[in-house]
Formats: structure tokens, C-alpha cells, sequence
């Protein structure tokens, strides 16, 4: 990458770190050369990491900056039901990163609480997300539907996905997954669908099609799972989270249609046939979307964000363990 490239990291190929990262070292300012994943899609980190100014941008095979939320396409094979799913969180880490759907090309951010960075609580026997988390682009959960399955409307973001395989993902990474099932989370008055999946590319794919596959393959997993979601905010002083279907995972079949009808809703937003508020729309590439804009125009877009810098150090008090007994 030349001088006047230098603006952020590129990365093309994701080498594991204890923190989720990059995997790579970089002086404040500087660049990395690009590297070909198996996927094509690129990312450029910006600030530093545990900032709040850190962002990570997307590029397409091409090194065109993209939306995840909006470009990369739903489905890798629609056909056999392969969907691309963006990781913002890999597994066994803390820190609270989501597809930002309020800033222009919607990059990953930490999420921010009062100020702070947010950091999800250890609730033993759970060390931070026990899934590879993230979400499934070109989906949107319409807080204005009210869905006939739970009595709320949408969660307002993308879908989001729990990936169960054998490998920890790294931040940013766009992986091809099956669906196995769905669970029902009713968060703070909003509907908030959790897909269960798993990396096409895991060794043991082959042995899950369904829901019942986790069940008997992975014992007290899908349990784990519903004691996650229900006692992660109860650290910061919450009650617990309900479920619709009294907590039970509805199967793949069921999942597969809770996806087509949020793809149905992003769809009406990204074309401007709903109005989606605070939202942003900003892609490059979604055909008939008045919200389209120019390479340069998303150059600048991430420019407006400071040069890749070293990472600040995570507070101690993220690795501290609650304890939590229902009475």
C-alpha cells in the first residue's frame, strides 16, 4: 500500500489474538498488505482498538469499501440455504461490538453505555460470549411489525446469529453458515430472534442439520445458551430476559422463514419503502436504492475516523465473575 494509502489497517486474513483482534501490530498510522481470505471481503480498522473512536470498515474482494449491513449479500448459496453471516464478536471475548446501524457504511463499533465501552459481564460458569456472535447482513428487524410469534416488534438491527463450531472467528470476519434453529429473546420489550448456527467450513458441519443435532451432539449447550441470554444483564442491575415459546428453540424450518421475512423488511428499507429513522443506509453497491453512493464518498466517510493506532488496555475489572442463583 502506498503512502497516500495509509489510512487505516487492511486485512484481508484474520490471525487469532487473545483479545478478538487482528492478530497483527501496528504502529499508529501505518498500514498492513492485503491478504486473501477464503471469502474475499477485507476490513480496515480505524483508531484504537478499546476506543471509542475504533471502527472497523469493510472492503469487497475488489478493495471497495462496503456496508456489511447493506452489500455483502444475504445468502452465499440460496439454493442450499447458505447464509454469510458477519462476526462482530469472537467467542470467549467481552467486549460489546455490533454492526453500527446509525453511521454511513455501518461499521463495527463497541457498543457504548453511559460513556463507556461495554464489556458483557461474566456470569459464571460463562466466560463473555460462549458462541462466535454477530449477525446476518441484508436482515432488519422492524420495530414497527409487530411479530405474530412473540406479541413485540423487532429488536430495530440486523438478525443476530450464534455460531457454534469449533473454531474462535476473529472480528470482522465473514463466514458461510447453515441454520439449525432459532430462539425467541424478549429484550427490554423487543423481539430479538437468535439464531443458532454453524460454519459450513467446521469439521463436524455434516453431523448438524437441525436443532435436534445440537441437542444430542453438544449436551447442556442449548441450555447454556438460554441461561446466557437470560442472566447476561443482570450484572448491570437488570432483571432477567424472557423468552417467547417459554425459552424452547424453534427448528430450522421455522428459523429459515424468521430470516426470508427480515430480509423482506430490509428490503423495504434499504429502497426507502419504510422509513427507518435514525438509520443509515449508505451502501455501494444495492441496485435501486436511492441511498447508493460513490467510492469516493465512502473514502471520505472513512477518513473522517483517525488512523489505526495502537490498543488501549481492557480494564481488569472485565475479567471479574458474577454469581448469580435465582431465589
Amino acid at each position: 500500500m502506498s503512502s497516500k494509502q495509509k489510512p487505516g489497517l487492511f486485512r484481508q486474513w484474520f490471525a487469532r489474538d487473545s483479545n478478538g483482534g487482528t492478530g497483527t501490530t501496528t504502529s499508529a498510522g501505518s498500514s498492513k498488505s492485503r491478504r486473501s481470505n477464503g471469502m474475499g471481503y477485507g476490513v480496515e480498522e480505524r483508531s484504537s482498538l478499546n476506543s471509542l473512536e475504533y471502527r472497523i470498515f469493510f472492503k469487497n474482494a475488489k478493495g471497495e469499501y462496503i456496508s456489511p449491513f447493506h452489500d455483502i449479500p444475504l445468502y452465499a448459496d440460496e439454493e442450499k440455504n447458505v447464509f454469510n453471516m458477519v462476526v462482530e464478536v469472537p467467542r470467549w471475548t467481552n467486549a460489546k461490538m455490533e454492526i453500527n446501524t446509525k453511521d454511513p457504511l455501518n461499521p463495527i463499533k463497541q457498543d457504548i453505555k453511559k460513556g463507556k465501552l461495554r464489556y458483557v459481564a461474566n456470569v459464571f460458569p460463562h466466560k463473555g460470549y460462549i458462541w462466535n456472535y454477530g449477525a446476518l447482513p441484508q436482515t432488519w428487524e422492524d420495530p414497527k411489525h409487530i411479530d405474530p410469534n412473540t406479541g413485540f416488534g423487532g429488536d430495530n438491527d440486523p438478525i443476530d446469529v450464534c455460531e457454534i463450531g469449533s473454531k474462535v472467528c476473529q472480528r470482522g470476519e465473514v463466514i458461510k453458515v447453515k441454520i439449525l434453529g432459532t430462539l425467541a429473546l424478549i429484550d427490554e420489550g423487543e423481539t430479538d430472534w437468535k439464531l443458532i448456527v454453524i460454519n459450513v467450513d467446521d469439521p463436524d458441519a455434516a453431523n448438524y442439520n437441525n436443532i435436534d443435532d445440537v441437542r444430542r451432539l453438544k449436551p447442556d449447550y442449548l441450555e447454556s445458551t438460554v441461561h446466557w441470554f437470560r442472566t447476561y444483564k443482570i450484572p448491570d442491575g437488570k432483571p432477567e430476559n424472557q423468552f417467547a415459546f417459554n425459552g424452547e428453540f424453534k427448528d430450522k424450518d421455522f428459523a429459515v422463514e424468521i430470516i426470508k421475512t427480515t430480509h423482506k423488511y430490509w428490503k423495504a428499507l434499504v429502497t426507502k419503502k419504510t422509513d427507518g429513522g435514525p438509520i443509515s443506509c449508505t451502501n455501494t453497491t444495492v441496485p435501486n436504492s436511492p441511498f447508493q453512493c460513490t467510492q469516493a464518498a465512502a473514502k471520505a466517510i472513512v477518513e473522517a475516523t483517525p488512523p489505526c493506532g495502537n490498543a488501549v488496555p481492557v480494564p481488569n475489572e472485565v475479567d471479574k465473575w458474577f454469581y448469580y442463583q435465582k431465589n
